[in-house]
């Protein structure tokens, strides 16, 4: 059998826009001679939809759109997943997979499974289907799964959620072919991770298993395509590309010839996941071009690199706004920059700003001395200027912030928070040094003096990140421990750090959780990002020893 898997970027929302790709991508398969083609979880709809599902309009006008797409599929087998009424009791919606033959419903099946954890939230709007399904298609039986159906495999899960295996149970069943639609977001190592899964559950049901991914970026989640087949005796036979659309076709009869799973490079992978993840958010938000603060250190420089990745160098704007405490290399090594990017670039010196906003404080503040009150008037006064320019010239402004310094709360509210897009929000500091080298490998943009000056706020003479932080290194991997893996503090300490600094940490990420609810949307490329995937209180008495 010829099939195609067609991985898709899908709009969350956008029924029309998204019905359109799949109809197009039906004549695609078809005219490349396949008997049957694949899309991913709820195309129709873009994943994750949230509360729109609570629009009882959303769901009817979706359906509308099956007919469609059947008519598109004349002559050929469809698969797309989309969401269908409950029509007894418990909630009103099943994820399902619908299966149209030569343009005739034929098959909708449920989800089983449904995760919530994380960044999913699947029971709060699906009822989980009863059984697996099955539809016998030019003599093969194709067992149909969607995403978290084919994860209920010890050591995949965070525990064990659910009492039914699908995969299993279609085994059972002597079907020809497993089909998993999925839209499983993003994070860093997870292909070689959903591999190996695909590779035991294909051994498992004793069949060739097809599974089709979405990709694209969907506000904080980034989805990254990698659709892969496999064949029951653990070969790997076909892969979609990372980070962008495809129709991958590939027949179950032909010669076969086993492919090697391409080596995990955490690097590129995070290179490739932000840019698709800040290009989608932005165009999906209806900007074309982009604003960023540039201060001449490490973060606002790979945020720079990878706007012009994902926008073009002619989108991206950087702003320079010296102050009283900026080094002049700063502003020399952010020109440069600029320069070598071919982004616009613009100088706007706050220090005029900063008097006048410090003599329009003297009444209030008397003699007091200055403090970090002074320092964030500073950063204040920046994000209000690049407010502006986002406004005024309807550009996306993109905040620098790294996942270091928001997990402890080095940063201002209302300063360099200000921003419509966190795109290194989860990327720790370490990290970023790792991305802007490997940028400079491939193209060269970063001055050398960015990736070597000690990082600074400069906001008060002769300032480091160290005077505040434990070294980056340190830090990283504390927060790597306490956020990501949720380790108790009597654990992080067991591993080798000093009981005081990892203390402090932990209690810097509690005190800050009010600053983080107020941050950008955070594009999500770990385990555990702040925002949806991480729920705590902001105010809350526990504190761990």
């Amino acid at each position: 059998m010829r099939i195609a898997m067609a991985q898709i970027d899908s709009f969350v929302g956008d029924l029309e826009g998204n019905t359109r790709k799949i109809c197009e991508y039906v004549e695609r398969a078809k005219t490349a001679g396949a008997e049957l083609v694949v899309f991913p979880e709820l195309s129709i709809m873009g994943y994750p939809p949230r509360d729109l599902l609570d629009k009882r309009g959303f769901v009817a006008d979706s359906i509308r759109c099956w007919e469609r797409i059947g008519r598109a599929g004349k002559g050929i087998g469809v698969i797309f997943g989309a969401v269908s009424i409950n029509e007894g009791h418990g909630k009103p919606y099943y994820n399902s997979a619908v299966f149209y033959e030569d343009g005739e419903l034929r098959s909708i099946a449920h989800k089983m499974l449904l995760p919530s954890y994380d960044v999913f939230d699947e029971e709060r709007y699906f009822e989980p289907g009863k059984s697996v399904d099955w539809v016998d298609f030019r003599g093969r039986r194709i067992g149909i799964t969607i995403c978290e159906d084919a994860w209920n495999v010890p050591g995949y899960l965070p525990g064990p959620l659910y009492d039914v295996d699908p995969v299993c149970e279609l085994g059972r069943l002597s079907i020809d072919l497993l089909v998993n639609i999925s839209a499983s977001p993003y994070h860093l190592r997870k292909t070689a991770m959903v591999g190996e899964l695909l590779k035991k559950q294909a051994s498992c049901v004793g069949a060739p298993l097809i599974y089709v991914n979405q990709v694209g970026g969907n506000d904080e989640l980034i989805f990254q395509g990698h659709s892969m087949i496999w064949d029951a005796s653990g070969e790997l036979l076909a892969t979609g590309p990372d980070f962008s659309e495809a129709l991958i076709l590939f027949d179950t009869e032909g010669e076969r010839s086993a492919l090697q799973a391409s080596p995990c490079d955490p690097v590129s992978e995070a290179i490739g996941a932000l840019a698709l993840g800040l290009r989608d958010y932005t165009r999906k938000c209806s900007f074309e071009r982009a604003v960023i603060g540039l201060s001449g250190g490490i973060d606002s420089a790979v945020v720079a690199c990878l706007a012009v990745l994902a926008l073009g160098a002619q989108n991206v704007l950087g702003v320079a706004m010296p102050g009283p405490y900026n080094a002049p290399e700063s502003l020399t090594d952010a020109q440069e920059l600029a320069q070598r990017l071919g982004i616009g670039f613009e100088v706007i010196s706050i220090g005029e700003l900063f008097s006048t906003a410090l003599k329009s404080m003297s009444p209030i503040f008397g003699d007091l001395p200055h403090d970090f009150t002074e320092e964030n008037l500073q950063a204040r006064l920046r994000g209000m200027i690049l407010m502006s320019i986002s406004n005024k010239f309807n550009r996306l402004l993109l905040s620098t912030g790294n996942k270091s310094e928001i997990s402890v709360g080095y940063c201002t509210l209302y300063g360099d928070m200000n921003g419509g897009l966190a795109v290194l929000g989860d990327v720790p500091k370490t990290m970023v040094y790792g991305l802007a080298r490997r940028l400079n490998e491939e193209h060269g943009w970063i001055p050398e003096r960015i990736l070597t000056r000690a990082p600074s706020a400069e906001l008060r003479e002769n300032q480091t990140d160290q005077d505040t932080l434990p070294p980056y290194e340190t830090l990283d991997a504390i927060l790597s421990a306490y956020v990501e893996q949720r380790l108790p503090i009597r654990e992080i300490i067991e591993r080798g750090f000093a009981p005081e600094t990892v203390r402090w940490v932990a209690r810097r990420v509690e005190l800050n959780e009010y600053k983080r609810w107020q941050a950008p949307p955070i594009l999500r490329v770990t385990t555990k990002a702040f925002g949806i995937g991480r729920r705590n209180p902001i105010a809350h008495g526990y504190v761990e020893r």
